[in-house]
């Protein structure tokens, strides 16, 4: 089986020695994933497999010291952003690629019994596409329990490669309860603009900013765009300025700010944009860093984590991908056969700079888009 290997097992130290550009390579002769033992396991051909932001962490070896405890698989293929053909019925379906007590045949934990096994108190993988036992969307073949497929019919192949990111988008979208009429995105990249057009369809008045570059993002329904850096709050309106940092605090400040990056220059500018009691929602892999928290306690501002989303949500998402109003058209910007892999990932790592949104893998050109 042709797919693109994470040797895991390569330090970072070498890799940076060696001057090679990601732990991945291109083998003609990766083992093709068994089906697990248990019923509802079935084997998937992909059709397209995006590349995400936790996946080019990987490649690069840039991935969390702290969530290898849950990435343990010494040899992964990537991969989880997936529109598939079930080998035996031919059925297309969109995979979620969450692993929880259901797949692996446990009894429910409370995590999973509350309707949330994204967040599965006995994983011990994150999601599907990070361990080569069960494959991934960036080779010929991958593994996958039925509780995690969702048909999507006709829906054309580059809007239904979106299903997994725009559950993830729903699902942050979601961890907001309303409390007032003034939301910020900060990052319109892949995720980012599929949350502006979840909270756009969810609440059709609400005041949406999107702080970043790019151009797509009134098509995806904000209400309006602003370039990047401190001087980003000053366009809402009055504001305190700290006596010895750049970054002044917005008065009248907004009820929910939507981080997609999550970086420390974006996570303290949502903490300088919010009112008292707002939301700071982390969607971006925020990772060890440092940032001046004093307006968590000072504003009592809520910071909340948010990861993959519940199957309720992508069966969601599915609708609306099939649905030709909702605006996913176009941000599928590149897709690249295996051989291509090295472009791909350097498309998708420069992002913006190269023009691209999402970018894709076709492990296997056999299989026909659908259009």
């Amino acid at each position: 089986m042709r797919a693109v290997v994470a040797e895991m097992s390569v330090p970072r130290y070498l890799l940076t020695a060696a001057g090679r550009p990601s732990l991945l390579t291109l083998r003609d002769d990766a083992p093709e994933p068994a089906l697990p033992a248990g019923p509802g396991w079935v084997v998937l051909r992909p059709e397209l497999s995006g590349i995400c932001g936790s996946d080019v962490a990987v490649a690069r070896a840039k991935s969390s010291l702290v969530l290898s405890a849950f990435y343990t698989a010494r040899r992964q293929i990537l991969g989880h952003e997936t529109v598939a053909v079930v080998e035996s019925t031919g059925e297309r379906v969109a995979l979620d690629p969450v692993l929880s007590c259901t797949q692996r045949g446990f009894t429910l934990c409370r995590s999973c019994r509350e309707g949330r096994p994204n967040v599965c108190e006995r994983q011990t993988s994150p999601a599907q596409g990070f361990d080569a036992a069960l494959g991934g969307g960036w080779g010929e073949r991958l593994v996958a329990h039925e509780s995690q497929l969702h048909p999507v019919g006709a829906v054309p192949s580059r809007r239904a490669v979106l299903a997994e990111p725009a559950s993830i988008a729903l699902h942050a979208a979601m961890r907001w309860e309303r409390r007032g009429d003034r939301a910020v995105v900060i990052g319109p990249g892949t995720i980012g603009l599929l949350l502006t057009a979840a909270l756009r369809r969810l609440h059709p008045d609400l005041d949406i900013t999107v702080i970043g570059p790019g151009s797509r993002a009134a098509a995806m329904g904000a209400t309006r765009t602003l370039p990047s850096g401190p001087q980003a709050v000053e366009a809402f309106g009055a504001v305190l300025r700290p006596r010895m940092t750049r970054t002044p605090i917005l008065v009248d400040g907004v009820d929910v700010v939507f981080d997609c990056v999550a970086s420390p220059p974006t996570i303290d500018l949502g903490l300088h944009l919010l009112r008292p009691a707002g939301m700071l929602v982390l969607i971006g892999s925020a990772g060890k860093q440092k940032v001046d928290w004093s307006l968590v306690w000072n504003r009592q501002l809520t910071v909340q984590g948010t990861v993959n989303s519940a199957p309720p949500v992508m069966a969601r998402v599915v609708e609306w991908l099939a649905d030709p109003s909702f605006p996913a058209d176009g941000l599928v910007t590149h897709v690249h056969e295996l051989d291509d892999w090295e472009a791909a990932l350097a498309t998708a790592t420069a992002g913006a700079r190269a023009g691209a949104v999402k970018v894709a893998l076709r492990p296997d050109p056999s299989i026909p888009l659908v259009t």
